[in-house]
Order: C-alpha cells, then sequence, then structure tokens
C-alpha cells in the first residue's frame, strides 16, 4: 500500500505535483490516519503563502527542497495503531496533509484528545498539533462533518478577531472595514461584530461578490473595491485585511485619515501579496489567533474558553447552513484529480463564494 501525496513549489503556487509514497512499518506508539475527508478554502491558501514567515511547511515537511505539503483540516479515521491508548477505528479531527493518509505519534493522550508528538512539531504551536477524539467532542455531529471541515477552524479565527478587537476598545474606532468580504473568515467575523452595538460593518469586496455580501446581512453595508471614496476620511476606522493585497492596503491607509489599526489577517490575493512598509498610518500588524487563544484560556479558563466558542459556533453554524437561504453549499470532491482541479480553482480565485470544497484523496 501506498500513500498519495500534493506537493505544491513553495515559491510558486500553482505549480504541483503528485507524489506516492510507500507506507512503512509503525514504530512504537505511531498510528497511521486515513484521511478521510478535508476542506479547501482561501485559508489554505493562507497558510501557502505565509508558509515560510508562519512556519506552515513545517507540519509535514516532505524532505524534497522546495516542495511543501500545503495543511488542511478535517476529519480521518486510525487505520493501523502502535499506540496502546489509541484504537483502529476512532474518528479524528484535526490538521493533515493533502494526503491520502498521515503518520502521527499521539503524545499526552487524554480521553477528549491528543497531540501529535512528532520531533518536527515539538516546537510549533499546540493548536496545530491537536487531534480531536470525535467521540467526545462537544462540536461533533456526524451530520455536521462537512460544515465543521469547511468552518470550524475560520470560525475560531473569526472569533478570536471579533474577541481581539473587543479586548481592545476597538482601537476606539467604530468602523470596521473587511476586505475579502466574501471570505468565510471575513463574514464569519461580520457575523460577531453585528452582534455588537455601536458599529458600523463595512464590506470590501469585488464587484463580482457584492450582491452576494450585502445578501448575508451580516454587514452593514457593502463596498466594491473601486468605491473607497464613499468612505468619510475622518471616520474611525480599524482595518480587517483578509485579502493581502499591498495596493488596497495601501489605498484604505492612505485614504482613511483616522485609521486607528491595520489587522493583517490572511492572504487570499495571492497574486497581489506585497511588503505593508513605509504605509500612511499605523502599522500593519499580522494577527497570530493562537497568540488571543493563549491569553484568554489564561483569562477565563480552559472550560469557560470552551463554553464561549461552542456557543458561539452553534449559532455561527445554525444560520450558515439554515433554510430557507443557506450562505454555504457543499461540493464534493474525490481522488487527486479532483482535488489537483479544486485547488488550481481556489488558488486562482475563481470560486463561487456560496460553494465550500470538501475533497479526498480516496477514490
Amino acid at each position: 500500500m501506498s500513500t498519495t501525496q500534493l506537493l505544491v513549489r513553495k515559491d510558486h503556487l500553482p505549480t504541483t505535483r503528485l507524489r506516492e509514497v510507500a507506507d512503512a512499518a509503525l514504530r512504537d506508539g505511531q498510528i497511521e490516519v486515513r484521511i478521510d475527508a478535508f476542506a479547501l478554502t482561501s485559508n489554505n491558501i493562507t497558510y501557502a503563502a505565509f508558509g515560510d514567515a508562519m512556519d506552515y511547511w513545517r507540519f509535514f515537511p516532505t524532505d524534497e527542497e522546495g516542495w511543501g505539503m500545503i495543511p488542511v483540516w478535517g476529519f480521518g479515521e486510525v487505520v493501523r495503531s502502535a499506540h496502546p491508548d489509541v484504537c483502529v477505528g476512532e474518528r479524528l479531527y484535526g490538521y493533515y496533509p493533502m494526503a491520502s493518509s498521515v503518520l502521527l505519534t499521539p503524545k499526552r493522550v487524554k480521553a477528549e484528545s491528543f497531540s501529535d508528538g512528532a520531533a518536527h512539531r515539538s516546537s510549533l504551536h499546540p493548536v496545530y498539533n491537536q487531534y480531536l477524539r470525535t467521540a467526545l467532542d462537544p462540536f461533533h455531529t456526524p451530520q455536521s462533518e462537512d460544515i465543521q471541515a469547511l468552518l470550524r477552524p475560520l470560525f475560531i479565527t473569526s472569533w478570536l478577531i471579533d474577541d481581539f478587537l473587543a479586548d481592545n476598545d476597538f482601537f476606539g474606532a467604530s468602523t470596521l472595514l473587511l476586505s475579502s468580504a466574501s471570505s468565510k473568515t471575513a463574514y464569519g467575523t461580520a457575523f460577531q461584530l453585528m452582534q455588537r452595538t455601536g458599529l458600523e460593518v463595512v464590506g470590501l469586496t469585488s464587484p463580482a461578490n457584492k450582491a452576494f455580501c450585502e445578501s448575508l446581512g451580516c454587514y452593514s453595508r457593502v463596498l466594491g473595491y473601486g468605491e473607497l471614496d464613499r468612505l468619510a476620511p475622518g471616520a474611525s476606522c480599524v482595518y480587517v485585511d483578509f485579502a493581502g493585497n499591498a495596493d488596497l492596503r495601501r489605498a484604505i491607509h492612505t485614504r482613511v485619515a483616522n485609521l486607528k489599526h491595520s489587522c493583517s489577517v490572511g492572504g487570499t490575493h495571492v497574486e497581489q501579496l506585497g511588503s505593508a512598509k513605509d504605509l500612511p498610518g499605523p502599522r500593519a500588524t499580522l494577527f497570530f489567533a493562537p497568540a488571543q487563544v493563549k491569553k484568554r484560556v489564561a483569562d477565563w479558563g480552559a472550560d469557560e474558553f470552551n463554553r464561549r466558542m461552542v456557543a458561539a459556533w452553534r449559532a455561527f453554524a445554525t444560520q450558515v447552513s439554515g433554510a430557507p437561504s443557506p450562505w454555504l453549499s457543499v461540493a464534493h470532491g474525490r481522488g487527486s484529480d479532483a482535488v489537483l482541479s479544486t485547488y488550481a480553482q481556489v488558488l486562482a480565485g475563481r470560486g463561487d463564494p456560496r460553494i465550500g470544497h470538501v475533497l479526498s484523496m480516496q477514490t
């Protein structure tokens, strides 16, 4: 048997190839997880775009110079185990490579979760090293796995952005500008922000996605990228940059004289990523979700942190999947050809914002 892996050129993300790796014998303490389903969204493109800067390439090294595997979120099943406390047949939610299977080394095994103890992951952030055993996961229901794979990690980031901004009293601003407003992380953030009082939440998007963003009802108003002149120059604003578009960032920093904070989250516009140096106004600052997790667990305790997060997730999942006008429909793809074609589509930004892709290398 062998594992199929999708490799990506780190310096040229459109260049990909498939690799077959023969299954190795398990060492003591290892398990093999068959990766049954994973989501592919613009969030994963961000992982690749910031792969070196944020160490995302280090989670699943290829041992081939210049080539990497992009991490994804999804579900898998243990198919081989040499660990006494992890059984064949267990279902796991977590961080996987774009591959048909992966070897993990469980450590800190608890009833509800474990961490991958592989040596190359020991210095990486523990949030990404944790695998949840679905039997005791409060998020999990079998019928909602697709929505979880697509939105759970994105919404947790959205929830943490909202919490970070509120924790900082929105830096004294009353208007929040969210770029790439049709992206799932952006509209998840808007959903949270709109539950607060006294804020104007403005979505910024391409003309093609403007009607979609307006239909969601989670933005106070939606502007096309060419409509920045409709922003009041004196308004006190925070810019939350999900696009990573350097030209747009500069235009906003130039247009908004009273910009209180510039928060860089992702890079959905990969071809336009650029330097944030020498901008008018505040320095663009990268938001790192695990840092806010660490702060809030210290503030509230782990149980209260999880209670608040699960409650927020359930409200959002109900909104996203609810009839008669769900925000998101799931498109499934199986096999390496489907994964390759969907990756090219998402990378190029050609996706329909109402469609979420759940994929599998299994045939």
